[in-house]
């Protein structure tokens, strides 16, 4: 197949060379490739500031033209020179669809990375998406913690995820790539108001602009002050030792732990929880109540948990998976 110059973004690339993280990304990368407006622009201004990247598609199955998108997206990285793997999932189903999904995608990255060795992937999530995650999460329930929003650097499942366009509009790539004649998918799924995400996108942030408030700067407001307080609250952690045992034990002295401020000793705990059954596992608000009346009566007893068992012995605070839980 003939290979074709690939199409100039500069607005797009103006605006990834101002991301902070932009000097950290690696010279080869791959990028989470959906085929639409964001991914799209991504993966053209990576390549025109000179990266080497590898373009991975993940067919969620969530539409019957979904293979032929996967079809024509890896024509399109054949006529551009870019290499390109795709990954098809089992569909999804029920409430928690939208999870499944993504686990199941960083699950599929995984997967392409142990098969080429690329361990870096940069991802289109932008400054829409990050208002959405803030509201969403505020709707959930979560503490500042949660309120910081997705992060430009990650680690999950040994990848190191950079999302370096949280600062760009989607309107601002969308525009890029008409001025460049650049076509991409519409992802039929990304109407369905059953799904939380899009409920968000298509019926609230309308309303409320209704207001006069721009969504937008609106969020990203309260991420902003939320990462100024999380990242007080981390330095406050970073100062706690925790010890473990091989994989299945961690802990931490009890009057240092029970002595902390509220927020911070929630942080330890999510801490330890992750550290034992692996980074994106998270104590919930219920479990972290039941564990705050058992502090105040003395960590009497142990407290069972999802997947683990915490428990006051020798001085410490132990939490240990049990041994019927499964940890990546």
């Amino acid at each position: 197949m003939r290979v074709h110059a690939i199409p100039d973004v500069p607005a797009v690339v103006q605006g990834l060379k101002a991301s902070p993280i932009f000097s950290e990304i690696p010279q080869c990368v791959a990028v989470g490739w959906s085929g639409g407006v964001d991914s799209t622009a991504l993966l053209l201004a990576l390549h025109a500031c000179g990266f080497e990247v590898y373009a991975w598609h993940v067919d969620h199955a969530w539409h019957d033209a979904s293979a032929q998108d996967a079809r024509v997206l890896k024509a399109q990285a054949a006529t551009w020179g870019i290499p390109f793997q795709s990954v098809r999932l089992a569909q999804t189903h029920g409430r928690n669809r939208e999870a499944m999904a993504r686990e199941g995608r960083y699950r599929a990255f995984q997967s392409l990375a142990e098969q080429t060795g690329i361990w870096y992937v940069a991802l289109a999530h932008h400054a829409d998406d990050q208002a959405e995650t803030v509201c969403l999460r505020m709707l959930q329930g979560a503490g500042v913690m949660g309120l910081r929003g997705m992060h430009d650097v990650h680690t999950m499942y040994g990848l190191q995820l950079y999302r370096p366009l949280l600062h760009l509009s989607h309107h601002s790539m969308q525009l890029a790539l008409q001025d460049a004649s650049v076509s991409w998918l519409e992802d039929a799924s990304n109407q369905d108001v059953r799904l939380k995400r899009n409920k968000i996108r298509h019926l609230l942030f309308p309303a409320m602009e209704a207001y006069g408030e721009t969504m937008i700067s609106f969020w990203m407001r309260w991420q902003k002050q939320a990462k100024q307080v999380a990242n007080r609250i981390e330095t406050a952690c970073d100062a706690v030792v925790l010890m473990q045992d091989e994989d299945d034990v961690c802990w931490v002295a009890w009057g240092v732990w029970t002595n902390l401020a509220l927020p911070v000793r929630v942080q330890v705990l999510q801490r330890m929880y992750a550290l034992l059954l692996g980074v994106g596992h998270v104590l919930g608000r219920r479990h972290l109540v039941l564990i705050e009346q058992w502090r105040k009566k003395g960590g009497r007893g142990g407290l069972d948990l999802s997947k683990s068992r915490l428990s006051r012995k020798e001085g410490g605070l132990h939490l240990q998976v049990r041994a019927a839980s499964s940890r990546f």
